[in-house]
C-alpha cells in the first residue's frame, strides 16, 4: 500500500492533521482539502486511490459531493462521520460509498479499512471483456459493440456484479445488498425493473439474465 495517494475531505483541521500525519508515517501520500470547493478542484488535478469525506462539510454535504462524484468514477470512499445511525449508514451505502466509519474511531480501526478498500479496488481490473461488452469500471462505462449504454451507477454496477458470476445463480436478496448497500424487505420490484432496463440494453450481445423461478437471476450466453 505504499505509496497510494489518499485524499482526506475534512473541516476540523485538528482531525486533517492528526490523519495525515498518521497516514504518512504509514507510506500514504495524503492530500487534504477542508472543503468541498477544494476537494473538486483537488480531484480536477489529480485522483487519489481513496477518499475519507466527511458528511459535515461548511460548504454543503459530502452526501451531495459522494453523489456527484459516483456519476463519473468508482474512487473507493469511506465516509468518515458524526452520523452513526442505522439509517444513515444505509443512506451512505446507497448512495455509493464502499465503507462508513462513525466518529468517534480508532485510527488502527481507519487504517485496516482503509487497506481493505484498497485491496477490493486492485482486485477490479482497469478493463473487462466479455465478448462484444466491454466494462470500465473507473468510469463506470459500459460498451456494447463500441456503444455506450449509458448505464446508471446501480445498473452499472448489477451488470458488473453478473459478470463476474457468470453462469451463477444470484438471489434477488444479494444482488440488492450489493448493488443498494442494504437489506432487502419482501418487496424485490428495484431489482426485477433494473434487470429488465438490462435485458434491454444486453439485447444482441449473444448474453442474456434468465430468472429462474424462486431462485434468482443467471447471466449466460445465449439470447
Amino acid at each position: 500500500m505504499t505509496g497510494k495517494r489518499i485524499l482526506l475531505v475534512e473541516d476540523n483541521e485538528r482531525v486533517n492533521a492528526f490523519n495525515r500525519r498518521l497516514l504518512e508515517n504509514q507510506g500514504f501520500a495524503v492530500l487534504t482539502a477542508a472543503t468541498l470547493l477544494c476537494a473538486r478542484e483537488t480531484l480536477a488535478k489529480r485522483s487519489p486511490d481513496a477518499i475519507v469525506l466527511d458528511i459535515g462539510m461548511p460548504d454543503g454535504s459530502g452526501l451531495d459531493f459522494l453523489r456527484e462524484l459516483r456519476q463519473r468514477s468508482k474512487i473507493p470512499v469511506l465516509l468518515l462521520t458524526g452520523n452513526g445511525k442505522d439509517s444513515d449508514i444505509e443512506l451512505g451505502f446507497a448512495i455509493g460509498c464502499n465503507d462508513y466509519l462513525p466518529k468517534p474511531y480508532s485510527f488502527g480501526v481507519l487504517l485496516a479499512r482503509l487497506r481493505s478498500l484498497l485491496q477490493s479496488a486492485e482486485q477490479v481490473p482497469e478493463t473487462i471483456t466479455k465478448g462484444p461488452l466491454v466494462l470500465k469500471p473507473a468510469s463506470m462505462a459500459a460498451l456494447k459493440n463500441g456503444e455506450d449504454l449509458l448505464l446508471t451507477q446501480k445498473d452499472f454496477a448489477l451488470l458488473l456484479l453478473f459478470i463476474q458470476h457468470e453462469d451463477k445463480i444470484l438471489r434477488a436478496e444479494y444482488l440488492y445488498e450489493q448493488v443498494w448497500g442494504q437489506r432487502m424487505n419482501q418487496d424485490s420490484s428495484a431489482v426485477k425493473k433494473a434487470v429488465s432496463r438490462l435485458r434491454g440494453k444486453l439485447a444482441g450481445s449473444g448474453f442474456s439474465i434468465q430468472a429462474e423461478y424462486g431462485e434468482g437471476y443467471c447471466f449466460e450466453r445465449g439470447e
